[in-house]
């Protein structure tokens, strides 16, 4: 039964979190965050606004230089390498300049996300080619990733990020190279995937015309601080950890 975020554990939280890259560029400050299970978040901004890094640190791909990120309760920084790769299993990231491998086809990149959480063959065929309708790539299967334009890679990016309908999914600028038909197939799939999974989502945008017309919740980033809340969505509930590793 959906309950109101405030009477529950946030899934995600940063505690005054900072993040310094070398020599003194400041991408986050003093970030305060909190982000719940089942929730749809948009974080917005113009460019170089901290979303990307905000997106990283969640994933750890970057250290935080000072503050706390928890995850369901759990300190990430005192968290050991198994742990992560557990944890990381339930993510999918769908990166902004996609990490797609260009010599594999569109199916091998896929099933990359499967096959290292031991799915059958079946369940990453059907898989595959239910998410290749959903994004109208069918004609796409065998075709390597390197031979598609930005927008079919991109796509492809976010196929990867959904095979496993997994706990979390961070998304970074999924829209920015699609046409408008294009990108309401993605906010299709990203609403299935948390109607029907409880995915929590958060996705980093400069795209208004994916969250204008919602009710969740949207946070503007600017110059690295939090500028302004918006309305929020009720959430489902669903952990990311089962007993992870001291």
């Amino acid at each position: 039964m959906e309950q109101d975020a405030r009477q529950e554990s946030p899934l995600i939280e940063l505690i005054k979190v900072t993040k310094v890259y070398p020599p003194d560029i400041v991408a986050l400050e003093e970030v305060s965050l909190q982000v719940y299970k089942g929730e749809i978040l948009f974080l917005t901004g113009r460019s170089g606004a901290g979303k990307s890094t905000l997106l990283k640190l969640i994933c750890c791909l970057e250290a935080p230089t000072k503050g706390v990120i928890e995850v369901s309760g759990r300190d990430l920084a005192k968290i050991k390498p198994p742990g992560i790769q557990r944890m990381r299993q339930k993510i999918g990231v769908a990166y902004q300049d996609f990490k797609i491998l260009e010599k594999q086809t569109v199916a091998e990149n896929i099933a990359m996300a499967m096959e290292v959480t031991y799915a059958s063959k079946r369940a990453i065929r059907e898989r595959i080619a239910e998410l290749l309708v959903m994004l109208n790539l069918s004609d796409k299967h065998d075709k390597l990733a390197g031979e598609l334009s930005r927008g079919e890679q991109q796509r492809v990016a976010l196929a990867r990020a959904a095979a496993n309908r997994p706990t979390l999914l961070l998304a970074d600028e999924p829209t920015g190279n699609l046409d408008q038909a294009t990108t309401e197939l993605v906010i299709r799939l990203l609403k299935g995937l948390n109607e029907e999974s409880g995915t929590t989502i958060v996705v980093a945008t400069h795209d208004e015309s994916i969250y204008m017309e919602t009710d969740h919740r949207v946070m503007d980033l600017c110059d690295g601080r939090i500028s302004v809340h918006a309305s929020r969505s009720k959430p489902r509930q669903i952990e990311l950890f089962e007993a992870l590793p001291a």
